[in-house]
């Protein structure tokens, strides 16, 4: 896949790859996008056009992950990024699944016995999830960005790294297993279109999670590990 480049319209990009629709909203840009180049996009909206393509190229290009070009931002994009990406989980991406999820249970066949399973794989994802963005929310991005001002206190971050890989697996691994029970075990009647439905979704939320969890442990973390390192 060929990287996105400042002189490109952003519109022929969008339209050969849809799933960047929400990665770009969370930059503040909207569809009506016309015939106009990134860069300029970027500058009427007053957006750092290089972390702008960095971060869109990175989600497109799963080659693509320039470490040292990344850790050169201001931690304050990384993390305005990283919140917006949390805040389109939580209101847009979870209830979509879950509406759909709910349907799709309620409108099959009773004797499918996957269905209670596929219900409480979803709800331990979810818990998860939310409770990881309350988490970066109330104490891991707060504190980088205090880190960064050399504000921070002390040993906060340790409850945060530590296991956090472990962690974001077992996250992962629930949608993974979610769709591998749609995918190979369900039996008796379902509605086919709703089942696309959740599949589809899931897919799209795991695959963003995973470009999503690049940035937040490969670069912000080393990006912190680093400042603890040299405020000693």
């Amino acid at each position: 896949m060929s990287l996105v480049y400042p002189d490109m319209p952003l519109s022929e990009v969008v339209e050969e790859y849809p799933s960047l629709i929400p990665v770009i909203h969370r930059f503040g840009i909207c569809l009506g996008l016309g015939d106009k180049p990134v860069e300029e996009i970027c500058r009427k909206l007053n957006l750092d056009a290089d972390f702008f393509l960095t971060m869109i190229n990175t989600f497109l290009n799963e080659d693509y992950f320039p470490e040292k070009k990344m850790q050169g931002f201001h931690i304050s994009l990384i993390i305005d990024y990283l919140t917006k990406t949390n805040h389109y989980y939580q209101r847009h991406q979870l209830p979509n699944i879950e509406r759909h999820l709910r349907s799709f249970i309620s409108m099959s066949d009773p004797d499918n016995h996957s269905l209670a399973l596929i219900g409480k794989i979803f709800d331990s994802f979810k818990n998860g999830l939310i409770k990881r963005i309350q988490k970066d929310e109330k104490e891991w991005f707060p504190y980088c960005l205090a880190l960064s001002a050399r504000q921070a206190k002390e040993h906060i971050l340790a409850t945060e790294t530590e296991g956090a890989d472990e962690s974001e697996d077992a996250i992962e691994a629930l949608l993974t297993d979610l769709r591998h029970i749609m995918i190979r075990h369900l039996t008796g009647e379902y509605d086919e279109n709703l089942c696309y439905g959740v599949i589809f979704s899931v897919t799209t939320l795991s695959r963003d999670i995973k470009q999503h969890n690049r940035i937040r442990y490969r670069i912000l973390r080393t990006m912190v590990t680093g400042m603890e390192h040299n405020g000693r």
